[in-house]
């Protein structure tokens, strides 16, 4: 049977001696099978179920980002016991020996493996890139299924507005972060790390919340590739709208303490950003939109205003899905009075 010797590391981690290798990227579809756990019940898997939507995502982002891809370990159990030859007599270094057509039963990292072979079908040219792989023996089912539990359990996914500042390859992130460096209030009372705001924060906005404002407002005017130009786009409007939303004024003066401002009105909530960025994107097809804009001031943002019943707040408490979106974006609308699209209208009607 064919060898396959790859440098590795030994190495004791509780009980049980692993090994930390690096394997080529070619290497994974002849290692690691991919067992279709759907028609196995629950108790019995090994593994979740593989998620075959994640796939195109994760091959797309190897293809996008070649010389800059970046994956972390992957776990896996060994049946076959691997043979390993150190480089020194009792060294922990050495070289790992593998058996083609030994199966690795993956614990962690199977969208990873599935993105990794897609991308080789695809003739993505990573074969010779290398992936470290963290080795443990096969005992059981029930160790398996512990491995998985104790990789995942405590595993805390990054809020979207880290992921947003830290993301250096989406273009509408670099655009909004610029924007909110020319906007004094966003600037000072925007939460980057947060998605969401706590009961005690100094701060109004979430650079979540922002970053989809932007989104909706970009989608048929922002100029694609062009972060310079979009954030100066944006910066002017954000900077009309903060001067015609006192309240957000006054939290920045220091008049106001941001979480009164949170508790009493509505002015700041991702719904209410969201629905601005929106009427932004109809709003600049105008070309006295700055005094269109002037009307915010007239809109009562509290959160005692009945107007704002069903519209965006249901049983006292503000809500942020789509069709409270809609419905907020055309109430504002409405109040600067814009012509309505049918849709909007409706939206309207079914609030009322």
């Amino acid at each position: 049977m064919l060898e396959v010797r790859i440098p590795a590391m030994r190495g004791k981690m509780g009980s049980r001696t692993y090994y930390s290798c690096l394997m080529p990227m070619s290497g994974v579809p002849q290692f690691f099978k991919f067992t279709n756990w759907a028609g196995i019940s629950p108790e019995d898997r090994e593994q979740r179920v593989l998620n075959e939507k994640r796939v195109p995502d994760l091959t797309k982002y190897i293809e996008d980002n070649e010389d800059e891809y970046l994956f972390s370990s992957i776990t896996a159990s060994y049946k076959a016991e691997p043979k390993f030859e150190p480089y020194t007599e009792g060294a922990d270094i050495g070289v790992l020996i593998l058996q083609l057509g030994d199966e690795l039963i993956i614990n962690d990292g199977q969208h990873r493996c599935a993105g990794i072979v897609s991308a080789l079908d695809r003739g993505v040219p990573i074969g010779k890139d290398a992936i470290s792989i963290l080795l443990f023996p096969w005992e059981n089912t029930d160790r398996v299924q512990q491995m998985f539990s104790d990789l995942n359990r405590y595993v805390q996914k990054t809020s979207k507005s880290l992921d947003i500042l830290f993301d250096k390859r989406d273009d509408m992130a670099a655009a909004t972060l610029a924007m909110i460096d020319k906007v004094p209030v966003l600037k000072e009372l925007t939460d980057k790390e947060n998605v969401s705001l706590g009961v005690k924060s100094t701060k109004l906005f979430t650079l979540a919340a922002l970053y989809d404002a932007n989104v909706d407002l970009l989608k048929v005017i922002g100029k694609k590739n062009d972060i310079v130009g979009n954030a100066e786009l944006l910066a002017e409007y954000w900077n009309e709208v903060a001067a015609n939303m006192p309240d957000w004024g006054s939290v920045l003066s220091q008049h106001k303490l941001a979480l009164e401002l949170r508790q009493e009105k509505i002015s700041s909530h991702s719904t209410v950003l969201r629905a601005l960025g929106g009427l932004g994107a109809d709003l600049l097809a105008h070309d006295d939109w700055k005094t269109k804009l002037a009307m915010l001031q007239t809109i009562d943002w509290s959160k005692k205003n009945h107007e704002w019943e069903n519209v965006c707040i249901v049983s006292n408490s503000v809500v942020s899905n789509r069709q409270a979106r809609a419905a907020t974006k055309a109430f504002i609308k409405a109040k600067l009075g814009l012509k309505l699209t049918d849709g909007e209208t409706n939206a309207l009607a079914q609030a009322a």
